[in-house]
């Protein structure tokens, strides 16, 4: 019974397979090419025997928004004839294709095919742009797809991948600069912001691209994340004074920039968060009835920022403390 069953489903699969090449219907078997899709009464329409002829039938396609005419179209002159002068144009044409049809992730891997096989294609520039403009997809929310069917979720680490890649392909191409930066802003994107690794794309930015603009802004939220951390690091003066180190820096070096006074509003609250932190260190140390150590950090209150509010309490605690070692 268990045989005569098997032998059923081999002859119903034979069958299937040998229908396409027999009658019209959905799957097409061409030798060399392999199978595809064909809608009924339109089989080989769209096929042409010269990878000229085949480019100019996708281009139309595509020009009268036939994106998936255009694809397979595209495709076969890629597949067939991938030598021949028409196959970059037709793997650009792929990627125009899928990302007319909203398919982000292949359309990038489309045009990352082209750099890598096509190195010498005249529109480079209007490629990398193009990777560009995806990956800003991804960073502003848009979701990523299993298969490239199944709406998955937003993923930063996704999109970090994505400019990386657009850096690697051209490290000083006219989108690369903001890429670097757009990765800090992924990282910042996160569900639990990364500022460490953020911290790390700006200083990257800052340094690569110090002789132009955007390495002045670089510098600028570099320091800005230093102090984002700052006050999400206890205990961690370091972060702080990093942080005044760079707006320092920033200060120094764009005298003119509209966001000087910013940066130095920012670096007085950071003196007081600087004070704060060595305040409830000193804190820690009165309640372990560790005297010395709770000096020393409450002078270091007082050298940190001697007008805040925690100088003042400072003052007040040392004082306590000296009368009770007298």
């Amino acid at each position: 019974m268990l045989t005569r069953f098997r032998t059923c489903i081999f002859l119903v699969l034979l069958v299937l397979l040998g229908w396409p090449l027999r009658c019209p219907a959905p799957l097409v078997y061409t030798p060399g090419e392999g199978w595809r899709y064909e809608p009924v009464g339109e089989e080989g329409s769209w096929v042409r025997g010269t990878p000229k002829e085949q480019y100019e039938l996708a281009q139309a396609a595509f020009e009268a928004k036939k994106y998936g005419r255009a694809l397979k179209s595209a495709k076969r002159t890629v597949n067939v004839w991938p030598f021949s002068d028409y196959a970059p144009e037709c793997q650009y044409l792929i990627g125009r294709c899928y990302e007319a049809k909203g398919k982000d992730q292949k359309a990038f891997q489309s045009y990352q095919t082209i750099i890598e096989r096509y190195p010498k294609l005249d529109n480079y520039d209007d490629i990398v742009q193009r990777q560009f403009e995806i990956a800003n997809r991804y960073l502003a929310g848009k979701w990523y797809r299993l298969w490239g069917i199944v709406p998955l979720y937003p993923s930063m680490d996704k999109t970090i991948k994505l400019y990386e890649q657009i850096i690697e392909n051209g490290p000083y191409s006219e989108v690369a600069p903001q890429a670097q930066m757009n990765i800090a802003e992924a990282h910042i994107r996160k569900t639990f912001p990364d500022y460490p690794s953020a911290a790390q794309a700006y200083e990257r930015a800052a340094d690569r691209y110090s002789n132009q603009d955007i390495g002045k802004d670089a510098l600028y939220e570099l320091a800005v994340t230093y102090h984002k951390q700052a006050l999400t690091a206890e205990y961690d003066q370091s972060i702080a004074a990093r942080a005044i180190a760079t707006f320092t820096d920033f200060i120094t070096l764009n005298p003119s920039d509209e966001r000087v006074e910013e940066a130095r509003r920012r670096i007085v609250e950071l003196r007081t968060e600087q004070a704060r932190g060595s305040f409830d260190i000193a804190r820690f140390y009165e309640k372990k009835y560790k005297w010395d150590g709770a000096l020393i950090y409450y002078n270091e209150v007082l050298l940190k920022d001697p007008e805040s509010q925690f100088a003042d309490q400072a003052r007040k605690r040392i004082a306590s403390i000296k009368r009770r070692q007298r």
